[in-house]
């Protein structure tokens, strides 16, 4: 679910200098992101600390976020769980928000969320310099992996595994999503 505010005066210039909590900025209006559940957060920790565990072991640095803010090329919004490279931090460890996507993202769908829409976000992320977007539907027990030029589909019973961004990170989709 998303819930508007009013803010005729509020731009996308607004949003990358002072970006409000669970907030992104679509279609020139603030969203609310709205609609999460504990099964939902439970997933975006874990998915956090795997990636997190990941990056650390594998020597590949950077950092893992959730709730980041980032620009597109035309939105302000806030993955549910990304990751940046070492340059990438070293770069704009600083900001408020990041000036581009994640390289690599995730999104996991509340109840609430329609597919399409997540598909168009994915989409959007990967036209601003993101390389990797995963979707993640709980319900469903699948996850689509979407890169520039391919679209991978994962359910119960599959590992998963980077396509582009983390090389080499794998888990279960059974033990991602519990």
């Amino acid at each position: 679910m998303v819930m508007t505010t009013d803010t005729e005066q509020f731009t996308l210039e607004d949003f990358m200098k002072n970006p409000p909590e669970n907030m992104e900025w679509v279609d020139e209006k603030l969203v609310e992101k709205t609609g999460m559940t504990l099964r939902h957060s439970e997933i975006q920790s874990r998915l956090s600390r795997y990636w997190g565990n990941y990056k650390s072991e594998s020597g590949q640095g950077g950092e893992v976020y959730v709730e980041m803010p980032c620009r597109t090329q035309k939105q302000g919004r806030r993955p549910d769980v990304s990751y940046l490279t070492p340059e990438l931090l070293e770069r704009y460890r600083n900001e408020p928000t990041l000036p581009q996507s994640p390289p690599l993202v995730a999104e996991i769908a509340s109840p609430t969320d329609v597919a399409e829409e997540l598909l168009a976000k994915a989409q959007e992320y990967l036209d601003s310099n993101c390389q990797e977007v995963w979707l993640v539907f709980p319900e469903g027990r699948r996850i689509l992996i979407l890169t520039e030029n391919k679209t991978i589909a994962f359910q119960s019973g599959d590992s998963i595994s980077t396509q582009v961004v983390l090389e080499g990170f794998k888990i279960a989709v059974d033990e991602l999503l519990g």
